[in-house]
């Protein structure tokens, strides 16, 4: 490519099913932006606990071609997310919200081996295999799923954690005292 070149801006819909199909091939490049809700995303809207109809992720995406010393330009995906869903609190057992607010970027490659042979030491972006029928809808819910926290709770103080449901059996004259289990040992021993 000629690196004088000017590529055309084509401007993405905000439509969820037009969002399956981007031909990241093409010498252009990309921008636009949009709402998500939890029903665009099917995947992420089994791990919510409940649907608000607020609930989504606002989203924007902007492609561009990036100078590399000593090889071709390489195309650069730029991905906003920035949304709330409902999950489980793990400390409470109750709904808890959670916003999330992520950036991420992407060098586009067209192979597998190429991805491969991306260097694993550049944390500030990662590969990501494009063809001329892309599915971006899907990227963007891996993303947000990826960005789900692994136990989500309240913040300090909000909840108290999960009450034992064996808390009322020790009123009922049961030892709560664990009795040792290397008694037996010392038992043995005597004899």
């Amino acid at each position: 490519m000629n690196r004088n070149q000017v590529l055309p801006q084509v401007e993405l819909s905000a439509e969820p099913s037009a969002l399956k199909r981007v031909d990241f091939c093409a010498p252009q490049s990309y921008e636009g932006a949009g709402f998500l809700s939890m029903s665009d995303m099917p995947r992420l809207a089994e791990e919510a606990s409940t649907v608000n109809p607020a609930d989504g992720f606002n989203w924007s995406v902007r492609t561009h071609f990036e100078d590399s010393p000593g090889s071709e330009p390489h195309q650069i995906l730029e991905l906003g997310l920035k949304g709330r869903l409902h999950l489980v609190c793990q400390r409470c057992l109750q709904d808890c919200a959670v916003d999330l607010d992520e950036k991420r970027r992407f060098v586009l490659v067209l192979t597998d081996s190429e991805a491969d042979e991306y260097p694993v030491e550049d944390e500030e972006q990662e590969p990501l295999v494009v063809n001329q029928h892309f599915n971006l809808l899907e990227t963007i819910e891996d993303e947000v799923l990826l960005s789900l926290p692994l136990i989500p709770k309240h913040p300090d103080g909000f909840c108290e954690p999960h009450a034992s449901t064996f808390a009322d059996e020790g009123e009922e004259g049961v030892s709560n005292e664990r009795e040792n289990p290397f008694n037996i040992l010392k038992n043995m021993k005597k004899n």
